[in-house]
């Protein structure tokens, strides 16, 4: 089962659409998946539109009665997706804009089936780009992801701030077991937690990869929730908090994350067979 996450946030005009889209990649394909909404607390019709929408496709709903901003919307998800979900399944976490194509979903599943964890859509890896983009949000987006390659290093990983990504669902399940309410913990400081959940991903030596795609910010339909100088803050918050652990709470993660290694992988870093975390006991 693949399970396609997203948070939505006044997206009428894009939620038909990509819906459509995501129907006709995966079903194509003979894929079974669902799709979650997270409805947070959008003025205009995307709560109608989800529930309608649940007539043509399988789709389940979360909503937030008020915005309470990325951070907790994608915990909300992921949290229900972990609850729900077999450790066998994928879950890819996509933007509600249209800007991110559902057919790289396919490129995330090759890669997960080939052993690794986690799969980020990379603007910055080989056939990657963006379209519509101005300089200024380029600009500061490509000095981000360096500043986060020099901090936290990622072999072959360039893109951090990227939202489009693929897990395996035991990752996700195991996150939320070593790290709880804590997973995405940044969460009033703009899309911060995109990059904080790749950090605690690295403490726990999860396998991760990147696929080339291209952003399409062209057709976008809705305007930009990227509070830039919200999100600049939180990026320094970040590597204040993450470039050591601290405390007890730290040591526990440490700890626990190296456990969790030692179950999952094989000696030779390979994930052990079948792959399954500590599932949804």
């Amino acid at each position: 089962m693949i399970w396609v996450m997203l948070p939505a946030f006044n997206e009428e005009l894009a939620l038909p659409p990509l819906l459509e889209r995501i129907d006709s990649v995966l079903a194509s394909a003979q894929l079974p998946y669902r799709v979650v909404v997270v409805n947070d607390g959008s003025s205009d019709d995307t709560a109608r539109l989800a529930d309608e929408l649940k007539q043509r496709y399988p789709v389940d709903t979360i909503t937030h009665r008020y915005n309470r901003g990325l951070g907790e919307t994608a915990r909300d998800g992921f949290e229900y997706v972990a609850d729900h979900g077999s450790p066998e399944d994928i879950v890819v976490r996509m933007d509600c804009d249209d800007t991110h194509d559902p057919s790289y979903i396919l490129a995330m599943k090759e890669k997960i089936d080939a052993g690794y964890e986690a799969v980020i859509a990379s603007r910055y890896a080989p056939g990657g780009g963006q379209v519509g983009v101005d300089w200024y949000r380029r600009t500061l987006s490509r000095g981000a992801n360096l500043l986060m390659k020099v901090v936290f290093p990622m072999k072959d990983i360039w893109e951090y701030t990227s939202g489009f990504r693929g897990y395996r669902v035991s990752l996700i399940q195991d996150a939320l077991a070593i790290y709880g309410n804590k997973f995405i913990d940044l969460k009033g400081l703009g899309f911060t937690g995109t990059v904080e959940k790749i950090i605690k991903l690295k403490m726990m030596k999860a396998r991760v990869a990147e696929i080339g795609f291209v952003l399409r910010y062209d057709r976008k339909p809705s305007d930009s929730k990227v509070a830039t100088s919200i999100t600049t803050m939180g990026y320094f918050v970040l590597i204040a908090k993450y470039i050591r652990p601290w405390g007890a709470e730290g040591k526990r993660w440490q700890e626990a994350a190296a456990e969790r290694a030692k179950r999952v992988y094989a000696d030779d870093g390979t994930l052990r067979e079948p792959a399954a975390g500590a599932g949804n006991d």
